[in-house]
């Protein structure tokens, strides 16, 4: 019978009749042991393999103790900054400290380092120099090569030269992380793990690497951000297992080296990880403190699939879960549903069924199966690629499946729609049921901007596809008398967007008479083609020159132009029409985005009322970005 939580102290282990674990995990998240938590995974993973795991879950790295709480494990310790980059974690886009951590007990912020994984595995060698440090998660997974790093503005060297940690699992990591545990179990030194996909490590020369592809040296990358372009194309590039090779980037003294993607896991395997006996709560240590923010968004959510074949250039999905959509069975999640139910608190309402993105659940097209990703074409953007397999089938009849289920009252679907992708559908049932079913009063769709040469370095569709599917919409819920709205997720200073894309994009949204109560400025994480197009300067794939937003003045006036329906923006927004040469768009006239200063200043304008039938949410739009 397994014990409801894994042990996070010595008493833990003692009732278990344990002297010593197998690994310990240190994240910079709560403990919550529920699937939604990476860190909760790999736990439960390798406690079903037969190993002894115990969470050291936000440690006080200033207290060495807190690394020494369960004493030194016998294989190695895990080191995670959580389910969310450290620094997206704490800090705005404007490099302002947030004030809330959700990923914390009562969402306290402060209970985590910046830069986490790099703390905590310091720490930990210092404390701990004989036993092994493997990094995992996402922030140390997008910092595997050499990256440009937002917050200190300048290019970084591998997470492993900076953390001298002896191994990285990049990815989901469930095949890495037991590939390693019974590899140190048979008594390897850790050392010796140059053989596992989606792993990295340092080498201090090649001589045991098969053929590697050497990427630009560290020292070049200093000197060269085209350089940096080409590197990063090249990873993004070998993102997929089957087409993946060994990529290696040398430094002064010796090589990061990067071995293929580890190979997804099957519908079997996926069901084997989420059927892992959760306790599926936060850990009883935090009643005091208070609950977890970021569980109770998750707690009656489902997970359908992992892997996004979308493309989008500013998101590190690609870069961590790659581009192989892995789905599980109906029957796990029926299971799954099933049990949501019999909890106390639990109202017949699932908040979610998704992923990365929730209408995605079979690979883009055969070719992907057999042959992986193609490495220079996209699926999805600027059009849907002749070879995509465009079918909704197999997550209508879960979703049909979900509805019937006795407790359940209704089932709705909150992760992102690729609404391209439904409209590339001919069968319509999956358009039809997703409004008639599982929409809770709004639907958030990813238009992003409306500018052709912004959204073709968004790697995003033309305006014209939301368009159709803006009007789609509209028609079915006027049909079906249902007061449903649209919420449009915008990002604004977007490299390549100027003041003129700005503009375009304010006509747009003044035409629809839609105004965004915030709006999401580009946040430049590692990983990511739009964050090498931000630094560099450059789009990696022609080279051409092109125009980044780096002036927080210029992103102000960006950022205002897409609330112009806000008083307090008006300054800003004429200021940005005269830079630009716009002064047409100043005035009282249908077109003008704002009126004259003089007569603003004496005269109270009515307030415009929203047009009738607007498809647009007049609920505030709280946008959260996932790293």
């Amino acid at each position: 019978m397994p014990h409801e939580f894994l042990p996070v102290n010595q008493n833990d282990m003692k009732d278990r009749g344990w002297d010593q674990v197998d690994f310990i995990l240190v994240s910079g998240d709560a403990y919550v042991d529920h699937p939604s938590f990476g860190a909760a995974i790999i736990g439960r993973w390798l406690e079903a393999s037969g190993f002894r795991v115990g969470m050291i879950a936000q440690p006080d790295w200033t207290k060495a103790e807190s690394f020494s709480r369960l004493g030194s494990p016998r294989l190695a310790f895990l080191v995670t900054a959580g389910n969310m980059d450290s620094m997206v974690n704490h800090y705005s886009v404007a490099k302002k400290r947030r004030k809330t951590d959700a990923f914390s007990p009562g969402g306290m912020m402060g209970n985590r380092p910046d830069r986490a994984a790099t703390v905590y595995a310091r720490k930990i060698k210092k404390q701990y120099p004989e036993v092994p440090v493997i990094l995992g998660g996402i922030e140390a997974s997008l910092r595997r090569m050499a990256h440009y790093d937002y917050w200190e503005d300048r290019l970084k060297p591998s997470i492993l030269m900076d953390t001298k940690a002896d191994l990285l699992v990049y990815g989901m990591g469930e095949r890495s992380i037991l590939e390693i545990a019974e590899a140190l179990d048979s008594g390897l030194p850790v050392s010796s793990l140059t053989f596992i996909r989606g792993t990295v490590f340092y080498s201090r020369d090649l001589e045991s690497i098969d053929n590697p592809m050497i990427l630009p040296a560290w020292k070049t990358l200093q000197n060269s951000k085209r350089q940096v372009g080409s590197s990063f194309l090249t990873q993004m590039h070998h993102t997929d297992p089957l087409s993946g090779e060994v990529l290696a980037e040398p430094y002064e003294a010796g090589f990061i080296v990067q071995m293929p993607p580890a190979n997804p896991l099957t519908t079997d395997e996926m069901d084997q990880v989420y059927r892992l006996p959760f306790a599926r709560k936060e850990h009883p240590i935090y009643k005091e403190e208070g609950s977890v923010p970021a569980f109770s968004e998750v707690q009656f959510s489902l997970i359908s699939n992992r892997g996004c074949f979308g493309g989008c250039h500013f998101c590190a999905l690609t870069f961590h879960q790659g581009r192989q959509i892995q789905s599980r069975s109906h029957e796990s999640i029926l299971e799954e549903a099933q049990t949501l139910t019999a909890e106390s608190d639990f109202k017949g309402y699932i908040h979610d069924v998704g992923g990365p993105t929730a209408n995605f659940r079979q690979a883009a097209c055969k070719k992907q199966i057999t042959y992986g990703s193609c490495a220079h074409r996209q699926c999805m953007a600027p059009k849907p690629c002749p070879n995509l397999e465009v079918t909704h089938q197999d997550y209508v009849h879960l979703l049909r499946k979900l509805r019937k289920l006795p407790g359940i009252k209704k089932v709705f679907i909150r992760s992102g729609i690729r609404y391209d992708y439904l409209m590339a559908d001919p069968d319509p049932s999956f358009f039809e049921d997703l409004c008639r079913h599982h929409v809770s009063g709004q639907l958030k769709v990813a238009p992003e901007h409306t500018n052709s040469h912004v959204l073709d370095l968004m790697g995003k569709p033309k305006i014209q596809v939301f368009d159709d599917f803006r009007e789609r919409y509209r028609r079915f819920n006027e049909k079906e008398k249902r007061n449903q709205y649209l919420v449009p997720y915008l990002i604004s200073s977007h490299p390549g967007s100027d003041l003129n894309a700005a503009i375009d994009l304010a006509l747009y949204l003044k035409k629809l008479g839609h105004q965004p109560e915030q709006v999401q400025d580009f946040y430049p994480t590692p990983g990511t083609l739009s964050t090498c197009m931000y630094y560099t300067e450059l789009d990696p794939r022609n080279n051409q020159k092109i125009y980044v937003p780096k002036e927080q003045s210029d992103k102000l006036m960006q950022r205002a132009l897409l609330q112009s329906g806000k008083k307090q923006h008006h300054g800003l927004i004429r200021k940005a029409l005269r830079l630009a040469q716009r002064e047409d768009l100043i005035g009282f006239h249908r077109e003008a985005l704002v009126p004259p200063e003089q007569i603003q200043k004496t005269a109270q304008q009515p307030p415009k009322r929203k047009a009738s039938g607007s498809p647009f949410s007049k609920r505030k739009n709280n946008r959260k970005r996932r790293s």
